[in-house]
């Protein structure tokens, strides 16, 4: 039987590396995709020493000729997990549309063009996870990184749409405060505000996330399709408690 084959894009860090160590433990062969070389070949490097099938592909996700020259490097694709993303602070008055492109450009095309390849690529029962946010649902001081999470659960929804006639299963995971690189990139007083508004008191862990996504990338997971999880302890449910 063909080992099954996994790109996870973003991978060198976060959730994304968390997804492409899981996903290897899972059985996959794991093409793990990021622009940073240096630290994709470091953390390829430590998935190797623990004996998990992993290739590094350096790749610029919002470039089409680095996505196509990945993808076509290997057989088939399996599953495509779109975990890259970037993420600034910045209050709405102070937005510039140089910092709103960016955010969109990263977060929005750099999910759709990986997700179109690997469609393009993929049988029967391929799987494609994208990784949106909570932060979808709205928030103070990210006003174009909420724009661009929204655009990946309403893109989400619309590829199952068009590739489900195809058995093509598109799925989202909307983690909640999750504690990565990007996130600690914060000032230490604004991360420990958020954490602290978590209903649990504390961010969660990539493993965390990376449990979801690797149940959507699953094989036999495509009846569910066109669905966000929202992965962020409840938070998303509001409401009082008394």
């Amino acid at each position: 039987m063909n080992t099954p084959i996994a790109f996870v894009t973003g991978a060198a860090q976060g959730i994304g590396l968390a997804t492409a160590a899981r996903l290897a433990r899972d059985g996959f062969k794991v093409v793990a995709m990021d622009h940073n070389a240096e630290r994709l070949q470091a953390s390829v490097a430590e998935l190797l020493a623990q004996g998990l099938r992993v290739e590094a592909a350096v790749v610029d996700i919002c470039q089409r000729a680095d996505v196509v020259k990945a993808l076509d490097a290997q057989p088939r694709v399996d599953a495509m997990v779109c975990a890259a993303g970037i993420y600034n602070d910045a209050r709405l008055l102070d937005l510039t549309e140089d910092a709103f492109r960016q955010m969109l450009e990263v977060n929005v095309i750099g999910t759709f063009l990986p997700a179109q390849e690997a469609a393009r690529r993929m049988q029967a029962g391929g799987r494609i996870v994208t990784v949106s946010s909570r932060g979808a649902l709205g928030g103070t001081r990210f006003a174009h990184y909420v724009a661009s999470k929204a655009a990946v659960i309403g893109l989400t929804r619309a590829m199952a749409m068009e590739l489900r006639d195809r058995q093509i299963a598109v799925n989202s995971v909307a983690p909640g405060f999750t504690d990565t690189p990007m996130t600690r990139s914060a000032p230490a007083e604004m991360f420990s505000a958020w954490e602290n508004l978590e209903p649990g008191g504390k961010a969660a862990t990539p493993d965390v996330i990376a449990n979801a996504i690797a149940f959507l990338a699953a094989p036999g997971t495509q009846f569910i399709t066109g669905q966000t999880l929202f992965v962020d302890g409840g938070k998303s449910l509001g409401g009082l408690g008394i």
